[in-house]
């Protein structure tokens, strides 16, 4: 059974991302990613093909290793998705600041 997956289902693993902030910073082998964990193996290998899957890494052969990268473009999804959000909580926190500043100012 092959699942169709989007960014959303993949960062909902924690792992996945912790494996996504691992590789933001440089390049990594499975192996060098799997170091970084407590699970096995495979199981690193499943997340990291699940994040490969839904566009999130991508791979490069250099010589008989592959090295992981992290996909900034693709995360760009979940940040358009997030901005209604952000303006709505700014928004809010501008309200509260607003507010405070009037309470102040009547002390």
């Amino acid at each position: 059974m092959n699942l169709r997956r989007d960014v959303f289902q993949a960062i909902a693993d924690p792992t996945r991302r912790s494996i996504l902030l691992l590789l933001a910073a440089q390049s990594m082998t499975a192996g060098a990613i799997a170091a970084n964990f407590e699970t096995a193996r495979p199981t690193i290998s499943k997340h990291i093909q699940i994040l490969t899957e839904c566009e999130l890494l991508r791979q490069e052969q250099s010589g008989r290793e592959i090295y992981y990268h992290f996909n900034p473009a693709k995360m760009k999804e979940v940040a358009e998705w997030l901005t209604p959000f952000a303006k709505l909580w700014d928004d809010r926190f501008n309200k509260l600041e607003n507010l405070m500043k009037k309470y102040k100012s009547k002390k």
